[in-house]
This record gives C-alpha cells, structure tokens and sequence, in this order.
C-alpha cells in the first residue's frame, strides 16, 4: 500500500510543502524511503537528492524574489556546503553503511532536542 503511487504522491507534496518552508523534508523522505518503502539507504540518499536539487531551487528562487535570500552573505557558507558535500560524497561510497545510518540518526534527535529546547533569538 505504501508504494502506491497515490501514497508517493502525497508523501511527496507533503515533504514539497515542507522544503518549501526551508524545514527540510529530505529527512523525512529518506526515512519514508528506507522504513515505508523498503529502499536500501544508497538509494534513498540518491533519490531524495534527486528530488531536493528542483525543490532548493524552486523554494530559492522565490525566496530570493522576496527579498530574504541574502547572496552576498551566503558566498561563503555555499562554497564551503558544496565542497563539503561533494567530499563527503566521495567518502560516502566508501563509509559503512550502518554507521552513516546512524550518525544520520543522531543528527536528527540532536536536531529533534534542540528544536524542542532551545529558543531561538530573534534575528537582529
């Protein structure tokens, strides 16, 4: 059933809705992917960036038409993500699996508790 594709459609405009928002629904698929589906964890990874480039971008550009994008502070921050992610990307291949799962696991409750505990400041 949860392979359906009317299952796969809403899970994927849920998990829109939710990049779109800059929360960041790749989590979310991946886990749907890997528990839900079935998939093994190299090929949820790939299919949620496959679905995440479109997503980023579209969620950019309007964020960007909006005034809330600022680039010119971001230079920096987005060169040092791509570099890292495309190394990582390299290292990923040849990581064990089980222990990406679950650093990628602790990430999330890291994520989970700081979210629920910590009160963010308002921007200045």
């Amino acid at each position: 059933m949860l392979e359906s594709f009317p299952v796969a459609m809403l899970a994927g405009a849920i998990l829109g809705v939710l990049s779109g928002l800059g929360i960041g629904g790749g989590s979310l698929l991946v886990l749907w992917l890997t528990w839900a589906v079935g998939l093994d964890a190299s090929a949820a990874r790939l299919i949620n960036l496959l679905f995440f480039i479109p997503a980023a971008v579209c969620a950019c550009f309007f964020r960007f038409r909006q005034g809330h994008l600022p680039i010119k502070k971001l230079r920096l921050p987005i060169l040092l993500g791509c570099l890292a992610a495309a190394g990582f990307s390299f290292l990923g291949g040849h990581m064990d699996t089980e222990l990406l799962k679950k650093l990628f696991g602790g990430l999330l409750v890291v994520t989970g508790l700081r979210e629920l505990f910590f009160k963010q400041k308002p921007p200045s």
